[in-house]
């Protein structure tokens, strides 16, 4: 049997997280929740709902990201997937089985949830969220001939297609930084339409404005280094 983790970087979200934690299906071996230097009560939370517990002091999705991995890689059994989430409910944990068939039954590398329009939630993406993601994948599709559509940040992968990728943004460029490193190394891939609701509390990134102009800015730094990269 597969085992799975699950890393969930996690900023001020005491209010969420416990949900997000509760509502993962109980075939993942271990739920790690890495608080990004939270001030409320997120890692208390995270701690009674079952996770393992992580904290990561500077600040940045990535490094968040990152924090998880280095643990993992000091455990004597290694994963064979890892799944990616957020910890403010917007997206539904439950659907993780879904992300993870492609790669138990078909061997596909890589899975990404789209957010679909018809399966969100009315409000659930900010206009720069979706701008972003229509120009981030835009311009995939015409560097890289990709067909995805989304940077949705719940995603499956297997370990080691994890471990080669060699990941590195500590901030705002994490997901594109990944899927670009998946479409240059040629690994198989799929994308999953998942649903997506209002997320509990305020977004990080985009639900400010300087958020938005970081995260657009490192995704096209990410995307023009790897369309010129050999």
């Amino acid at each position: 049997m597969a085992i799975i983790k699950v890393i969930i970087p996690a900023y001020n979200e005491a209010d969420s997280i416990s949900k997000v934690i509760h509502d993962i299906p109980n075939i993942v071996d271990e739920i790690i929740v890495v608080s990004n230097n939270s001030t409320d009560n997120t890692e208390e939370n995270a701690k009674q709902a079952g996770a393992t517990v992580l904290i990561e002091k500077n600040k940045g999705y990535g490094y968040a990201c990152l924090k998880g991995m280095d643990y993992i890689s000091k455990l004597n059994t290694k994963p064979d997937i890892i799944v990616f989430l957020d910890g403010d409910y917007s997206d539904y944990p439950e659907q993780l089985t879904e992300l993870i068939t492609p790669i138990l039954e078909e061997n596909i590398d890589f899975v990404v949830g789209a957010r679909m329009k018809n399966l969100r939630e009315k409000g659930s993406m900010t206009i720069p969220q979706e701008f972003g993601n229509w120009l981030a994948t835009s311009l995939m599709r015409l560097f890289f001939k990709s067909t995805f559509t989304d940077l949705g940040p719940f995603r499956a992968i297997k370990y080691s297609n994890l471990l080669e990728v060699n990941m590195l943004d500590k901030t705002y460029g994490w997901t594109v930084e990944m899927q670009l490193k998946i479409l240059k190394r040629h690994f198989s891939y799929r994308e999953i339409p998942v649903k997506y609701r209002n997320r509990i509390g305020v977004s990080k990134v985009s639900g400010t404005i300087k958020g938005a102009i970081f995260a657009g800015m490192k995704i096209l730094y990410w995307i023009f280094k790897y369309s010129f990269k050999k």
